[in-house]
């Protein structure tokens, strides 16, 4: 197997970037140095993606260096901010050249078309996971955050659901069109980065729809110590869900089945269609799907206590 450094310098180490980029060093010494913008606080946050856990061992290569660069650029759509830089952490079991040049390939292709610079990491052998800290920019007291909700906010998420759940079950049949809708949702979510953007100064709370809608929304409820009643024929399902999943199924996934990497925000009514407005020139639209109370607690649905993934209890809970 090559050495790290040799693996590093030949897939991880992109031209340097330019001043504008506010990398004043990176790949390459002990740590990347970088010049946040003035007036702008930094966002951080860190996902690990894990072989046959987050996505599948044997999924083509380019798709799993997009995929890690994406779930985690999803938390910082939902913080609102501006992506900049990320580090990437890599376990491979094998050295194998073609494989590595797709992954990297899927990784900076991301990079590119998300104004992200890759200015550091680490690789070393073991089963398949890869880790990616990605680091953004927000306006001072402009970021978005689960801890804004407020009573009689409605409650509005972007794109569709289920999607990436129906993906999932696609892919567990044999599916392998990559142009499929739902395998497409499930492998290559798009981050919305510019939606984020969109939305600072609008919604009360925001957060990304990783582990499925109502899990997600709990986190929210929980941050503002509120609670809200959901509108179960509101939710806007993916297409081909109900065929691929059924009814029952499909609703079911668009609660609880996760992978979806849409944004769920609370926001006073009155901003509804200014919100649908920014975002529908971005050609993606924003569906009310509840509203936030003052009592605690989930109302309008009922899935005998189910409420999405979580790693420690063996899955969907």
């Amino acid at each position: 197997m090559a050495s790290e450094f040799d693996l590093i310098a030949r897939h991880f180490t992109p031209a340097a970037p330019g001043p504008e980029a506010g990398v004043p060093l990176g790949v390459g010494d002990d740590c990347a140095l970088l010049a946040p913008r003035p007036g702008m606080q930094l966002a951080v946050s860190v996902d690990t993606s894990v072989a046959d856990v987050h996505f599948p061992g044997d999924a083509p290569a380019a798709v799993i260096g997009y995929r890690a660069l994406a779930v985690s650029l999803s938390d910082l759509a939902a913080m609102g901010a501006e992506p900049r830089w990320c580090l990437m952490a890599l376990a491979l079991e094998s050295d194998e050249e073609a494989w590595l040049a797709d992954f990297a390939s899927g990784f900076h292709s991301l990079c590119q078309t998300s104004g992200t610079a890759l200015v550091g990491g680490d690789v070393t052998r073991g089963e398949l996971a890869i880790g990616v800290t990605v680091m953004g920019e927000v306006p001072v007291g402009e970021a978005l955050s689960r801890g804004g909700a407020r009573a009689d906010d409605v409650l509005a998420v972007t794109g569709v659901l289920g999607g990436g759940a129906g993906g999932l079950a696609l892919w567990q049949r044999g599916e392998r069109d990559l142009d499929h809708p739902l395998l497409a949702r499930y492998l290559k979510p798009v981050p919305r980065l510019a939606a984020g953007q969109a939305l600072r100064g609008l919604a009360h709370a925001a957060i990304d729809v990783s582990d499925g809608l109502l899990a997600d929304l709990e986190h929210i409820l929980a941050a503002s110590g509120v609670g809200a009643r959901l509108e179960r024929e509101a939710l806007p399902l993916a297409t081909g869900l109900r065929e691929v999943l059924g009814e029952a199924a499909a609703y079911r996934a668009a609660l609880c089945g996760g992978d979806d990497y849409e944004l769920l925000v609370s926001l006073p009514g009155h901003l509804l269609g200014e919100a649908r407005r920014r975002l529908a020139g971005q050609g993606l639209m924003l569906t009310a799907i509840g509203t936030v109370r003052a009592e605690t607690g989930v109302t309008g649905v009922d899935l005998d206590g189910a409420h999405g993934w979580q790693h420690f209890r063996g899955g969907e809970s």
